[in-house]
């Protein structure tokens, strides 16, 4: 059921993506074909989803959102494709295909990133039956996360921590802005559109800070035990490039018993919700038992 409703969703998502990237008008083919490269590549598509099972959650209809879950889409895919680039993570890969760069070049793979994220705050507001003042509190959501208070911010956190041992405060800042903060915005943005209460707001705010520790302690887990093939990325990246991770500062065990302290974190927020919160609990428990 779980799996199922996330194949579903998925589909519902890229249908979408596809369908929003081609309302868009660029006058240049070749930009375009190399943001489409990258958005229609695959992937889990967890942040528009999360949106919309946080929507679910709060008594909403959480595919009614799609229009901002899409958004949430293109900035994270415009944030691969720049990590990707020579001048951050230098990968060749991404998802089992080449990067952007590899194939159309620096200089389009930096644009087309660019667009993608200007692209998404139109997108935003293409969303339909949502108050003005609520689709405003989204829009502020997104924006600080996607920027220097979160996604950006955190990702020049750890580009200055290459070659540098950091300490694990400074390593869970690091990604409670590069990896977490999409991650929450996705969350409470879903929530809000779906305007839950107060109460329910703070708890999925709770399990959206939980959820994306736990989805990074198992990313740098996976860099160190996860089957290349099976990722579409190189494993072993965080050792080449010399970072800091929730493996190298304790232990890959501890590792593993912070991730799953960090779960029941997450699950224990969802107390009061009903079985509406059902898939964001299956989800969180399949983050630490992932392959990819």
């Amino acid at each position: 059921m779980f799996k199922d409703l996330w194949k579903q969703r998925v589909k519902f998502v890229e249908a979408d993506l596809i369908k929003e990237l081609r309302r868009t008008k660029s006058i240049d083919e070749n930009l375009m074909r190399a943001m489409e490269y990258s958005l229609m590549a695959g992937g889990k598509r967890l942040r528009p989803i999360l949106l919309m099972a946080a929507a679910d959650a709060s008594g909403g209809s959480g595919e009614k959102f799609i229009t901002v879950a899409d958004a949430l889409e293109m900035i994270h895919t415009y944030s691969l494709i720049h990590d990707d680039l020579p001048a951050m993570d230098n990968d060749d890969r991404r998802r089992g295909k080449l990067t952007n760069h590899k194939v159309f070049g620096e200089a389009t793979a930096i644009l087309a990133g660019d667009a993608l994220l200007t692209l998404a705050f139109e997108v935003v507001l293409r969303q339909r039956d949502v108050p003005p003042e609520i689709l405003l509190t989204v829009l502020k959501e997104i924006s600080t996360a996607a920027g220097a208070a979160g996604m950006v911010g955190g990702q020049a956190i750890d580009l200055r921590s290459e070659g540098v041992q950091i300490d694990l405060a400074t390593l869970k800042l690091m990604h409670t802005g590069k990896t977490g903060a999409l991650f929450k915005a996705a969350i409470r943005s879903g929530a809000i559109l779906a305007q839950a209460s107060e109460k329910k707001l703070l708890d999925l705010t709770r399990y959206a800070e939980n959820f994306g520790l736990a989805f990074q302690i198992t990313d740098d887990i996976l860099d160190v035990t996860g089957d290349e093939k099976i990722l579409g990325k190189p494993t072993g990246s965080d050792i080449k490039n010399a970072k800091s991770t929730y493996v190298s500062l304790t232990s890959l065990d501890e590792a593993k018993r912070l991730a799953q302290e960090t779960v029941d974190e997450a699950l224990n927020s969802l107390e009061s919700f009903g079985a509406k919160a059902d898939f964001l609990r299956e989800l969180v428990q399949y983050l630490i038992s992932r392959d990819h």
